[in-house]
C-alpha cells in the first residue's frame, strides 16, 4: 500500500464515524435504485452494519455496482472486508484480479464506462470527507470530458500542495543556495530571463505570476516529469488556478478558483465542470529544463526564484520526490503501459496542427542524433539543442537539413546558410524564419497515459 492509499484511509476512519451519524442501518428500502446508503455503511465501521450493507449490495447487483466497489476498495484496510468485496465482484463479473485496489481500477478504466449519477454521488460524499470543497467538482449534471472514475485522489486537499502566488524573484548575482549542478526550469519573456529551481517548484508544484505584464501559470506535475507554462488571461477572462487534490491518469488536475472546474495539466483546458465546452484553451509557452550554471552562462541577467517562499519546506536539492524519481515504479495506477520506453523515460512532448496531433521524441534519441527533423501533421519539424542541456522546437516551411550542432548560437543548413538560434525563432541570413512551437519535456509513460494514440520517434 503507496503512501497516499495511507492518507486516504487515514481520512476516512476520521470522517466515518460522522458518516455513521447520518447513514441508517441497512435495511430492505436501502436497495432502491441510486440509493448509496449501503455503500456508505462499508466504512462507517460496524461490522453488523457492513453484513448488512453487503447483503443489500449483492442482492441488487447492478452494472455500476463493480465501479462502485472498486472506489470503496481504496477506503478499506487489508482484512476480512477487503475480503468480502474482492470475492463479492470477482464472482459478479468473473475477474480474477486479486487484492490489489490499483489492480482493480486497471480492469475497470479498460472497460466500457458504466458510471452512474449514483456512482457519482458516492464519489463526492466519500471525498467531502476529506475537504468539503472537493463536492463541488462531482456535481450531478455537470460536462465532463474525462471519465469520473478515472479521477483519483492524489492525497493533499485543494491547494494542499500551496502554489507560489506572486512569488519574490532576485538577480542572480545574489543568489548563494544554488549549485551549478541544480535543475532549474528556464522561461523567456519579453527577453527577460527567469529561472525557477526544481528543488523549490516540487514542493509547490506550481507558481503564478505576472511577468513583463504577461499572467502566467507555470505547472509542474511532479509524478508525470512535465513542467508546462500558461497564460491564464483568455479572452480577457483571468483564470486563478490552484492544485486540484486530484489526478487523471498519474497527471495533476487544476482547478479554478471562480467555477471550480477541474482543468488538465497537460492540455491547458477545462475537463470537468461548467467551463467544459466554452472554448477555453490556455496558449503555451515554451520551457526549458536546463541546469543552474547553464542558464546563468546564457542568461546572466536572469531571474531567479527566491529561497525565501514564505513556507517552511527541505529546499535542499533532490529533497522533494528522491524516491520516486530514483526507479521506474509508479505511485499511481494508469489504464496500461508502453514498453517501448521506461515508464520514467523523459520526452519531448508536442502538439501539431489545428488538430492537435501528439508526437514524442525520446531524449535520449535527441541527444544521440543531434536533434530531429521531419513532417507531422502537415507540418514541416526541426528539434535544435539548445546547447544549455535541452531543445527547442521550430516550424516552417522548406527543409533546414545540414548539421544541427549549435556554434555560437547557430547552425548551418544542408547549403551552408546560416540561421540563429533564438527563443522565438530560428532566423536565417536571408531573412527566412521558423518559427519556435511549444514543447515540454515528460515522463514516457504519462505523455502516453494522458495521449495513448501519440507518435514516438526513439530510436528503440
Amino acid at each position: 500500500m503507496n503512501t497516499y492509499s495511507r492518507l486516504f484511509l487515514s481520512w476516512i476512519s476520521v470522517n466515518c464515524g460522522l458518516l455513521s451519524l447520518l447513514v441508517p442501518a441497512a435495511t430492505p428500502e436501502l436497495a432502491q435504485q441510486g440509493n448509496i446508503a449501503p455503500w456508505l455503511q462499508l466504512v462507517q465501521g460496524n461490522k453488523a452494519r457492513r453484513t448488512a450493507a453487503l447483503s443489500v449490495i449483492e442482492a441488487n447487483w447492478r452494472d455500476d455496482s463493480a465501479g462502485k466497489v472498486v472506489e470503496i476498495l481504496r477506503s478499506v484496510q487489508p482484512g476480512e472486508l477487503q475480503n468480502q468485496l474482492v470475492s463479492l465482484i470477482e464472482s459478479k463479473t468473473e475477474a480474477r484480479v486479486g487484492n490489489s485496489w490499483g489492480a482493480w481500477v486497471r480492469w475497470l478504466w479498460n472497460r466500457p464506462n458504466e458510471y452512474s449519477s449514483s456512482s457519482l454521488e458516492l464519489k463526492r460524499e466519500l471525498h467531502a470527507g476529506i475537504d468539503p470543497r472537493f463536492r463541488a467538482y462531482f456535481r450531478p449534471e455537470q460536462e465532463h470530458r474525462i471519465r469520473y472514475d478515472e479521477i483519483v485522489w492524489g492525497g493533499v486537499r485543494q491547494n494542499g500542495i500551496p502554489p507560489l502566488r506572486a512569488p519574490r524573484m532576485v538577480d542572480s548575482e545574489s543568489v548563494r543556495y544554488l549549485q551549478d549542478d541544480n535543475v532549474v526550469f528556464g522561461i523567456v519573456v519579453k527577453n527577460q530571463a527567469y529561472a525557477y529551481p526544481q528543488r523549490i517548484l516540487a514542493w509547490h508544484e506550481m507558481f503564478v505570476a505576472q511577468l513583463q505584464g504577461v499572467e502566467l501559470a507555470g505547472v509542474y506535475c511532479t509524478l508525470c516529469g512535465s513542467v508546462i507554462l500558461y497564460e491564464t488571461n483568455h479572452q480577457g477572462v483571468l483564470h486563478r488556478l490552484g492544485t486540484s487534490g486530484f489526478l487523471y491518469r498519474s497527471n495533476k488536475l487544476m482547478f479554478d478558483e471562480a467555477t471550480q472546474s477541474l482543468w488538465s495539466t497537460l492540455e491547458g483546458e477545462p475537463v470537468v465542470g461548467p467551463l467544459v465546452g466554452k472554448g477555453i484553451r490556455l496558449r503555451k509557452r515554451s520551457v526549458v529544463k536546463s541546469t543552474w550554471g547553464e542558464w546563468k552562462r546564457r542568461y546572466p541577467s536572469t531571474l531567479v526564484l527566491a529561497e525565501e517562499t514564505g513556507f517552511r519546506r527541505d529546499y535542499s536539492e533532490g529533497a522533494a520526490y528522491r524516491d520516486y524519481f530514483a526507479t521506474d515504479a509508479l505511485m499511481f495506477p494508469v489504464p496500461g503501459a508502453d514498453a517501448r520506453l521506461k515508464n520514467k523515460a523523459e520526452v519531448l512532448g508536442l502538439e501539431i496542427g489545428p488538430e492537435r496531433k501528439r508526437f514524442a521524441l525520446g531524449i535520449d534519441f535527441l541527444s544521440q542524433n543531434g536533434g530531429y527533423e521531419g513532417h507531422y501533421a502537415g507540418t514541416n519539424i526541426v528539434v535544435i539543442p539548445n546547447g544549455i542541456g535541452g531543445f527547442h522546437a521550430y516550424a516552417g516551411s522548406g527543409k533546414i537539413g545540414g548539421d544541427r550542432r549549435l556554434v555560437d548560437q547557430h547552425v548551418f543548413d544542408a547549403s551552408g546558410r546560416k540561421w540563429r538560434v533564438e527563443e522565438s525563432a530560428l532566423h536565417a541570413d536571408d531573412g527566412s524564419k521558423w518559427l519556435r512551437i511549444p514543447a515540454h519535456r515528460a515522463f514516457w509513460f504519462g505523455w502516453h497515459a494522458a495521449f495513448p494514440d501519440t507518435v514516438l520517434i526513439s530510436g528503440e
